[in-house]
Formats: structure tokens, C-alpha cells, sequence
């Protein structure tokens, strides 16, 4: 018999404002498969046991910040030599097996993928204590959760082993799948997924629930990593039928005002105040030390001279000189690039310097933008060029309408070309400065193939070769563990 140790933090991490009246309550002990999956209330507490390694409570357990954007050309560590020696060793391509950020993604992210298993493993046919729609939501929500999971580490890692049960010590030495293979794998999860998850959940505890519209652009995503681009026009087209709507101000999606806007697709939820802690710590490791935070993310000039001439997504994304830091005044002193990072950290109005780490921004995992994005990709590579500016040009007509007074003529006009090689160079510097310090960098760099990654990191770090580091090492623990996997 398997037991599962579950507190009511479990609950917590993801129910926003219903959230506290679940404070009060003590631990609720040890649960075997038969008692966790007796009703429907417990059956709901594993569930969401199976998005807590999604939150950034600590950043620095799930440094998947480091992984997809440090690794890129898009930021580089910051503070003191030696301080982050693990992270400065990513940003450099100086990366062992044993590094600290490599081996706590791979653990996370399977810690989490266990925690689906848990709940697939304990929903059997046989159960009749589960009422049919619980058990059909619970296991179409774990299996998003899985696919994302899954999807995260195969473009980090590669060929990675697939467990789709509750993981013993004799599941160790399950050997690496393909990457195909895991592909097939996410593209079952999330199609069983779309099929059980509701549109739009309307419980004010279940606020930041996986969704069907969530399960359709991931499975677009995954579609167009993997060149499928017929697929992820198609899915990205059904995403776009759901209603959602790119915000009228782009700073909503960074906000903690507007956390619940119309352009969010899939968010990881955080509440500031909570006791266990519920608050998100990247508010933390991206402010500058002068204000308490810890002032080791810090944007390059590359990303900077991404963005076109007046492009007022530029400020919105990055602090600079001349330019305020929400209500403080910047400080050249702040970083060594110039640069600091407007998204996932708040003002000192909204969470003062003494509880820094307690941020209550939610982390925007997929939102719509990313979405359109994907479709015009997809449709310009099917050789679709006109199409594809439909969805592109929606971006920058949202982007440019952001713009603080009379706007500049031409500032970022319609694109207009149809030349599928010069669309493609447009649609991969809109990607870059749209989802800019939004953890996806690496990852669409590597994808883009070996010249293009070669030209953008090797100036920073000149380690880097595509063969050898298009994935992160498989983590020492994990090689150890299976025997050498």
C-alpha cells in the first residue's frame, strides 16, 4: 500500500481568493491509495498537489528562469563573483551534470509529473467514492499537468524516461525515451486533457485551473516544436474560438491587478500574505539589492536592440536609465548591463522591502500572445505568408496602441511582406521582444537550428556549441540513480 503525506498547502497554492479558509487547518496526515481517493474533496486535494512544483514560493528550487533565459542571449547573472556559481556556470556553458539548476528543474518537474501519476494511478475504473465529474476533471487537468511537465524537460533535456505510474525504487532504471516518443506521449495527454477540461472554470476556488484552452495551445506548441505546422495552425485556430483576447494594455499581463485579464491562458497562481508562504519570490531575485531584492537578472543590450525604435513594450519590460523603475528612481548602480527586468517583479507600494519575497504576481506560463504567435509561424512555414501576417500584425497593432502620448509616424507599422524568409526573420523578432524575460528564450533558440543559435549566444558566452549543448546534461542524481542513464 502507498502513502501520500498531503497538507493543506496543497490547496492553497492554487485558490486565490477562496484560499483562507483552508488556513486554519491542520495537517491532514498520511493517506493511502483507498482513503486519498474516498471523496471527492480528497480526490480534489491531490490534484492540486500536482501544481505546486509550478510555483516560484522559492525561485531559486525552480530555477527554470535560469534554464530559459539565463542560458540565452536575452540575460546574464548578475551580483557577485561567486555567488551564484551554479547559475553564473549556465550562463556561461560551463555546465556539469552536478549543476545545482540542471538537477533542480529535472527534480522538480518529475516531482511533479509524479504527482499526476498519484491521481491517475488512484482514479481506476473500479473506484465508485469519485463522483463521475470530479474524476473526469481531476484526471484531464494531471494530465495537462503531466504533458507540461513533460514538454518542459524533453526540450531541456532530450531523450528523457517517460513514467507514467507512481514511481518505485525499481522504476530508477527506466531507460530514456526519444523525444518522438515523449512527444506522443504529451500530444495523448493533452488531446484526453482538451476533451475533460471546462472552457472556463467559475469557482473562486479554482481560479488558475488548467482549462481546455490551456490543453489546445500547448498542444499547438508542441505541434510546432516539433514542425507539425498544419496542427498547430489548426489548434492555435480553436484556441482563438475560446474568446480570448490579446489586453488592451500589455503591462495587465504583468500586473497583479489584472491577473485574471482575458489574455491568460495558463497562469501559476501565487497569493501575497499566506501563512505557509504563497507568495512568488521572483519579486526577489530579479530586484535590484538596493531595494532588497537580489539583483541577479539582468537584461542584456542584445534584447535591448531587439525591440524597434519606440517600441513601448521596450519600458515595459526593462528598467533603464531615464527611465522609472515602477515608483523608485533607477540607478545606473543597479546592474552591470544597464538593464533590469520589469516582468514578475512589483513596486515597493505593492510589496515592501522587508517581505520581498512575497510577491502575489501570478506567472503567465501560456497567454494568447504566445498563441498568435505560434499561428503565424506555423501558417508562414506551411508557405501561408499573407495569412500568417493576420495574427502577427494583431501583436504589434496591441503593442504600438501602448504607446504613452501622440505616437511617432511608422511607429511599428503592419508588416507587409510575404517573402517567407524575411517573415520568418520578423516573426522571430517579434516572438523574442512579445515573450521577452518570459523563461521561453532558449528554448526557441535551439529550435531555430545551429547557425542562429551559434550567432546569438556565442558573443556572451563563447563556450557554447549547438552539438554539445542543445540540451542541458542529464543531472549526476538522476545518473546515479539509474544506473548511468
Amino acid at each position: 500500500m502507498k502513502n501520500l503525506y498531503i497538507l493543506p498547502l496543497f490547496v492553497l497554492l492554487l485558490l486565490g481568493s477562496g484560499c483562507k479558509k483552508f488556513l486554519d487547518q491542520p495537517a491532514l496526515g498520511f493517506y493511502s491509495d483507498e482513503d486519498l481517493f474516498s471523496t471527492d474533496a480528497t480526490t480534489v486535494t491531490a490534484v492540486n498537489a500536482a501544481y505546486i512544483p509550478l510555483t516560484f514560493t522559492d525561485a531559486s528550487a525552480n530555477p527554470v528562469w535560469v534554464l530559459g533565459d539565463v542560458a540565452s542571449d536575452d540575460v546574464v547573472i548578475g551580483g557577485n563573483a561567486g555567488e551564484q556559481a551554479d547559475f553564473t556556470g549556465v550562463d556561461l556553458f560551463n555546465i556539469l551534470p552536478t549543476n545545482a539548476a540542471v538537477q533542480a528543474v529535472w527534480s522538480r518537474f518529475y516531482n511533479g509529473i509524479n504527482r499526476c501519476n498519484v491521481v491517475t494511478d488512484g482514479l481506476t475504473a473500479e473506484n465508485t467514492k469519485v463522483s463521475e465529474t470530479v474524476r473526469t476533471q481531476a484526471l484531464a487537468q494531471v494530465k495537462f499537468l503531466r504533458a507540461y511537465y513533460y514538454f518542459m524537460l524533453t526540450n531541456f533535456y532530450g531523450n528523457i524516461p517517460l513514467r507514467l505510474k507512481v514511481a518505485t525504487l525499481q522504476d530508477g532504471k527506466v531507460p530514456a525515451s526519444t523525444q518522438a516518443q515523449v512527444y506522443t506521449q504529451i500530444e495523448k495527454d493533452l488531446t484526453e486533457a482538451a476533451a475533460g477540461l471546462p472552457e472556463r472554470w467559475t469557482g473562486t476556488t479554482d481560479i488558475g485551473r488548467a482549462t481546455k484552452g490551456a490543453a489546445l495551445a500547448l498542444l499547438a506548441k508542441a505541434s510546432l516544436f516539433q514542425q507539425k505546422y498544419t496542427e498547430a495552425a489548426a489548434f492555435a485556430t480553436q484556441v482563438e474560438g475560446l474568446g480570448y483576447q490579446l489586453t488592451d494594455n500589455f503591462r495587465d499581463n504583468f500586473s497583479a491587478s489584472a491577473k485574471t485579464n482575458n489574455e491568460v491562458v495558463f497562469s501559476v497562481w501565487h497569493t501575497r500574505g499566506a501563512q505557509p508562504l504563497q507568495g512568488n519570490s521572483l519579486n526577489y531575485w530579479f530586484a535590484p539589492r538596493s531595494l532588497n531584492g537580489a539583483g541577479v537578472f539582468y537584461p542584456t543590450q542584445s534584447l535591448v536592440d531587439n525591440f524597434e525604435s519606440n517600441d513601448p513594450r521596450l519600458d515595459l519590460t526593462v528598467a533603464r536609465t531615464g527611465q522609472p523603475y515602477f515608483d523608485s528612481e533607477f540607478q545606473t548602480s543597479w546592474t552591470t548591463t544597464g538593464y533590469l527586468s520589469k516582468k514578475h517583479v512589483q513596486p515597493i507600494s505593492e510589496v515592501p522591502s522587508t517581505t520581498k519575497n512575497d510577491g502575489n504576481l501570478n506567472f503567465e506560463a501560456i497567454r494568447f500572445a504566445d498563441v498568435l504567435l505560434i499561428k503565424a509561424e506555423a501558417l508562414n512555414e506551411l508557405g501561408q505568408s499573407s495569412a500568417a501576417l493576420v495574427p502577427l500584425n494583431r501583436i504589434r497593432d496591441r503593442a504600438r496602441r501602448n504607446f504613452s502620448g501622440p505616437a511617432p509616424a511608422g511607429l511599428l507599422p503592419a508588416l507587409t511582406t510575404t517573402d517567407q524568409s524575411a517573415l520568418r526573420t520578423a516573426i522571430r523578432r517579434e516572438r523574442r521582444s512579445e515573450l521577452a524575460l518570459e523563461f521561453q528564450r532558449f528554448l526557441d533558440v535551439m529550435r531555430y537550428g545551429q547557425a542562429y543559435a551559434e550567432a546569438a549566444i556565442r558573443p556572451g558566452a563563447p563556450n557554447f556549441n549547438y552539438t554539445t549543448n542543445k540540451f542541458f546534461p542529464i543531472p549526476q542524481t538522476e545518473i546515479n540513480v539509474s544506473g548511468g542513464l
